[in-house]
């Protein structure tokens, strides 16, 4: 059991199992007490259960569908009236492997429902009582599929494109109000991630899956080294400075009042 002081409280969504109850296990020992969100009860309260325990932390669970208005809007409440709470991990969230053609309308909904929509107002509820006790932290989870939409189902690479976006936008609203943001670009991992999208993790190449334990733990390092992306398998930073460099160069010539030369006919 640690005697460490309380650093707050952490919500974390999406923690019943694989990336997220990592987090728990890894926030509660940093001095962490905890609110684990999920939709399965059961697997909340073992984990509640052990990390008490190890720990001695406190830890909530919450049963809920962030895939539902009824359970947004549940965890939005706590979100805006707890003021114990420090950091939001915004971790639940929902894949697909399957082209677009062959995908199911109502499956894309429920996906953008929970990537998009459930993330973006939870963080919205969040965000101005952080700011008014002074400091905070949100932690997003993307995915490489942001970057690199080609991997799987377009509709999942484009909840995980708004997720980097949100994210580098909070950074530069919130900042300066002393909220850190952190956006997280897992590759591939060894969860149950990959059974629901379609794909199970055995289908993948070893060599490009990483565990649970390792990505959490690589992504709490890039937080501890003040990084705003974290891309835990990117072995020099200076790659993704070097991507982000060149995206900011564009920036002076995205708006003129005359279209290019190049598009001018001639």
């Amino acid at each position: 059991m640690t005697s460490t002081l309380s650093k707050g409280t952490a919500l974390i969504t999406g923690a019943s199992s694989g990336i997220g109850a990592v987090y728990a296990d890894r926030l509660a020992k940093r001095g962490y007490d905890l609110i684990l969100v999920a939709r399965n009860r059961e697997r909340l309260d073992a984990l509640a259960s052990r990390l008490t325990t190890e720990t001695g932390r406190t830890v909530e669970v919450v049963a809920a569908d962030l895939g539902s208005e009824e359970g947004i809007t549940r965890v939005e409440d706590i979100l805006r009236t707890d003021a114990s709470i420090t950091m939001l991990v915004n971790n639940a969230g929902v894949g697909a492997a399957a082209p677009l053609l062959e995908s199911d309308a109502a499956k894309m909904d429920a996906m953008i429902m929970l990537n998009v929509v459930s993330l973006s107002r939870l963080t919205k509820a969040a965000a101005p009582g952080l700011v008014e006790r002074g400091g905070g932290t949100i932690i997003n989870i993307s995915s490489i599929a942001a970057i690199s939409p080609e991997l799987l189902n377009g509709v999942y690479g484009g909840t995980k494109a708004f997720v980097l976006a949100f994210s580098q936008s909070l950074h530069h609203e919130l900042a300066d109000k002393g909220i850190r943001v952190q956006v997280v670009l897992p590759g591939a991992t060894s969860t149950e991630f990959w059974d629901i999208a379609g794909l199970p993790v055995s289908n993948l190449p070893e060599s490009i899956v990483m565990s649970a334990e390792d990505m959490v733990d690589a992504s709490l390092a890039g937080l501890d080294q003040g990084e705003l992306v974290t891309i835990p398998a990117l072995p020099d930073a200076v790659d993704w400075n070097t991507f982000e460099v060149a995206r900011q160069a564009l920036g002076p010539n995205l708006s003129h009042s005359r279209p290019a030369a190049r598009l001018l006919s001639h």
